[in-house]
């Protein structure tokens, strides 16, 4: 082997002279004879040959030569398998695996160059195999299905491969690392690649902080991940044909999705683009369009409704004579009704005038005074009824143009109105019994304040944002709407029970503001709405005072059976009185 490398390296000087090898004998006294054999590596030079020759080259005797290494040891098998094995802790120690295998390179390169050669293919593959894991974490907050197997994938390539080079080593002391990236080909590159690989992780670090999970009201996280499989199990339990959700943190959208079908009997998938019957999220609107026009003073709370008409509210003229109030002439109590009164559910009025409190039917359809209005909570859709009509006269204006120019226009909730639109055709979801059975689609052709909205999740999404900013801002208008108006005391909302007093829920001091339900937590207050109606049923709350909140749309009439549990799952909300809802779980056993 010596005497090849002297061979190449005399050729290689020689033609790099341009001399031939008559004229290298001529200069040097060596025969051409001996110059032939030391260039076919046939014998192996004196010292006193070789001066010569680098002499006559006007070289150095070492440029010939090929000199031993003192430094140089003999290989060692066991720091082979040190280097390669090693990095495996860092499967479970962030960054010990490249932290240790460039400390061993940097300790033994020098020793042999087969350590400097395995050396620089371990740190290659340590920093590749720590990029693709970050990645791949990124993937399984962001990406549904493949970025799952994606994360899963990644630890088990880098340990098959890393004890498959260990024994490679073993048998032909060689290795192989597929996909490394040739970050540290030379010394240069050391400090670029270590500072390329923290600049990474800094960045997905930032990511992670705010990708890690959904935090939810006790601090704790979940990944979007596993929301997105709980959710779908949820349904398929509970047969909730399909539910678009939104949650909030920090005042910021922090998960969005749509889930099952648009129609189950087509197998059309649900969209978040689709619109939805909004019920009687309309009031929740309504109630930021009310606490406006009062902040402006357009509208005072206190003032009875009655002052702002010429005639009485009973010799009011409709269109549909059925939806005037001229069963209330004779009960004076009428007049003391206020603004305040018809957002907190306080008018002493049935929620509509064919269904008594007691939920039972009332088919002549007769609207009376129940209670000393302002004395007791009954929630009613007439009330509101009573105060768009007052809203209007006072403004000269529709509903729908109305909360077109404060509300809708602004936040661009586009797919939004209290009216059809030809452009919702097409683009809806059905309403679906609890059996499954597809409830035809029914488009509002009045603007009804208590429920006639439709709407999109991404709109509703948009408004309710809105609303948790102004609040965080500190807005008047939202300081209207969530002031506490009514206190209730009842065992259900609805129903035979919403007629028994109780002080089953006084724990959360169950309250009503300006078109929105309030309660209390150790989080702050809450405020919600929710949204019943055939085929849809709908719930959301916020908790201003930490910016989160959640938004729940299902075209199901099995949707309400998984409240209790996606209140919890999402945001850790255990304050929504789900009894007093009577959003009785789907596998409720009683108690």
């Amino acid at each position: 082997m010596e005497n090849q490398s002297i061979a190449k390296n005399l050729v290689y000087h020689r033609k790099l002279k341009g001399f031939s090898q008559e004229k290298l004998s001529e200069t040097t006294g060596v025969t051409v004879r001996t110059i032939q054999r030391i260039e076919k590596g046939d014998v192996n030079p004196h010292l006193e040959t070789i001066k010569l020759l680098a002499d006559g080259l006007q070289i150095q005797t070492d440029d010939l030569l090929v000199l031993e290494n003192p430094k140089e040891e003999s290989l060692q098998m066991k720091w082979l398998l040190i280097m390669h094995g090693v990095p495996i802790i860092g499967l479970m120690i962030p960054f010990f695996n490249i932290l240790v295998s460039i400390f061993l390179w940097i300790h033994k390169r020098e020793d042999n160059a087969i350590y400097d050669r395995h050396g620089r293919a371990i740190i290659n593959f340590q920093i590749t195999v720590t990029l693709l894991y970050a990645l791949s974490f990124v993937a399984l907050l962001t990406v549904e299905g493949w970025g799952f197997l994606f994360f899963i994938s990644v630890i088990p390539f880098s340990l098959i491969v890393m004890l498959t080079n260990i024994a490679y080593v073993l048998k032909a002391q060689k290795c192989f690392y597929p996909l490394a990236i040739p970050v540290f080909r030379n010394k240069r590159a050391i400090v670029t690649g270590i500072g390329i690989l923290f600049f990474a992780f800094s960045i997905t670090s930032c990511q992670n902080s705010t990708e890690l999970g959904i935090s939810r009201l006790d601090g704790s996280t979940i990944t979007t991940d596993s929301l997105t499989s709980k959710i779908n199990q949820l349904m398929t339990d509970a047969h909730v044909h399909g539910l678009a959700i939104t949650i909030f943190d920090n005042n910021e959208i922090s998960y969005q999705k749509a889930f099952g079908y648009a129609n189950a009997e087509t197998k059309d998938s649900l969209k978040l683009n689709d619109g939805f019957y909004g019920a009687s999220f309309s009031k929740a609107v309504f109630g930021y369009l009310v606490a406006q026009l009062a902040e402006e003073g357009i509208l005072d709370l206190n003032k009875p409704l009655q002052e702002y008409y010429e005639v009485s509210i009973p010799e009011i003229q409709f269109e549909k004579e059925w939806r005037g109030f001229h069963e209330l002439e004779g009960d004076l109590r009428y007049e003391e009704i206020t603004a305040r009164m018809c957002m907190s559910h306080s008018t002493g009025f049935p929620n509509w005038r064919w269904v008594s409190r007691a939920g039972e039917f009332t088919p002549e359809g007769k609207l009376f005074i129940e209670f000393d209005p302002g004395t007791q909570y009954s929630y009613s859709g007439e009330g509101m009824f009573l105060l768009q009509y007052a809203i209007e006269h006072i403004t000269g204006k529709g509903l729908e143009e109305l909360a077109r120019e404060r509300i809708f226009d602004p936040l661009h909730m586009d797919m939004t109105s209290y009216l059809w639109q030809e452009r919702f055709k097409n683009k809806y979801c059905n309403g679906h019994t609890k059996k499954g059975e597809i409830i035809p689609k029914d488009s509002a052709d009045e603007a009804g304040a208590p429920g006639s909205m439709e709407t999109t999740m991404p709109d509703y999404a948009r408004f309710v944002q809105h609303i948790l900013t102004l609040s965080k801002n500190k807005s008047k208008v939202t300081e209207l709407m969530f002031e506490p108006n009514i206190e209730i005391h009842t065992k259900e909302q609805f129903g035979a029970l919403s007629l028994e007093p109780s002080n089953e829920f006084d724990e959360v001091g169950l309250n009503y503001g300006l078109g929105w339900g309030l309660l209390q937590s150790p989080y702050g207050f809450g405020a919600f709405k929710e949204g019943h109606g055939d085929g849809f049923q709908h719930y959301s709350i916020i908790f201003p005072e930490t910016g989160k909140g959640v938004v729940i749309m299902t075209n199901s009439d099995n949707g309400e059976s998984i409240f209790k549990e996606l209140l919890e799952l999402t945001i850790k909300d255990v304050y929504t009185p789900w009894k007093w809802q009577n959003y009785i779980p789907y596998d409720y056993a009683g108690g």
